[in-house]
């Protein structure tokens, strides 16, 4: 549910805000999000978000994106006036129009959205979820568009897609993919994937407990041999992956290696607050 929205430089409850009709993000698409979570008051690694919140403006045209400072200075306002802790979404829209001269949106709209936190369960986190996978990969894996039709497209028993074009295994449609295969972490290197926040961290902490980490795409050939899988996200932090398509991975339960970077990422989470 949402609580309060940030829209045209002001704070306002979720009746108060609106978009124009003629907004491109609306008519086209056009749009750039971020989405993460506070905990004890505090954002999840703001300033990470809000440096991949204005590459993915940049890559995607947009420009006079408001200064980063202001962005971080009105997240935390709004965490404070909710009160208790949230889902924070930023957003940059297309505006109205595209500037054929210089070849960009050139006055996009910044709100923000807070809300309900709705964190997966810890039943989910314990038991592990089941991917769908599907046969393409996701456009412009550099910028986290505000299209999100694809993952949509699934079982209803499934959590979220697994994008594996051309026998890769790139990334999930609201995570990235991790593959344990003969005591080594394996992921999708950034050329890619988005670069996941959450995703960084556990590559750190994997580095820091000793485990190898090599940033490759897993094939899906591999899943057979592989001895867990776990997919990472802001919202989600880390949530084992047990079954993907008709594949059991392992013995369909929770890895050792997953539920260690669990604790560890449960144990430093303070790191990253901002």
């Amino acid at each position: 549910m949402i609580q309060l929205c940030y829209v045209d430089g002001k704070f306002t409850g979720p009746e108060g805000a609106s978009l124009p009709l003629s907004d491109l993000i609306i008519q086209r698409g056009v749009g750039v999000f971020e989405a993460f979570a506070s905990f004890g008051g505090k954002p999840l690694m703001l300033t990470p978000h809000m440096e991949r919140f204005i590459a993915s403006a940049k890559s995607s045209s947009i420009s006079n994106i408001p200064d980063v400072e202001f962005m971080k200075s009105i997240v935390r306002e709004g965490i404070a006036r909710v009160g208790k802790d949230v889902r924070i979404r930023t957003f940059l829209t297309g505006g109205d129009y595209f500037d054929e001269e210089k070849g960009c949106f050139p006055e996009p709209r910044f709100f923000v959205i807070f809300d309900d936190v709705g964190l997966i369960s810890n039943e989910m986190r314990e038991k592990g979820v089941i991917l769908e996978p599907v046969s393409f990969g996701r456009d412009n894996p550099e910028v986290k568009s505000v299209d999100y039709r694809a993952t949509y497209k699934m079982p209803r028993e499934a959590y979220d897609i697994l994008y594996c074009p051309n026998g890769e295994i790139t990334e999930c449609g609201h995570s990235n993919f991790f593959l344990v295969k003969d005591g080594k972490i394996i992921t999708a290197p950034l050329s890619r994937v988005l670069k996941g926040t959450t995703r960084s961290a556990v590559i750190e902490l994997a580095k820091q407990e000793g485990y190898t980490v090599e940033e490759r795409c897993p094939l899906w050939s591999e899943l057979t041999g592989a001895s867990e899988t776990f997919i990472t996200g802001s919202m989600k932090l880390i949530v084992p992956a047990v079954k993907i398509g008709g594949i059991s991975i392992a013995d369909g339960k929770p890895g050792k290696v997953t539920r260690r970077l669990i604790e560890l990422y449960t144990k430093y989470l303070e790191r990253w607050l901002e």
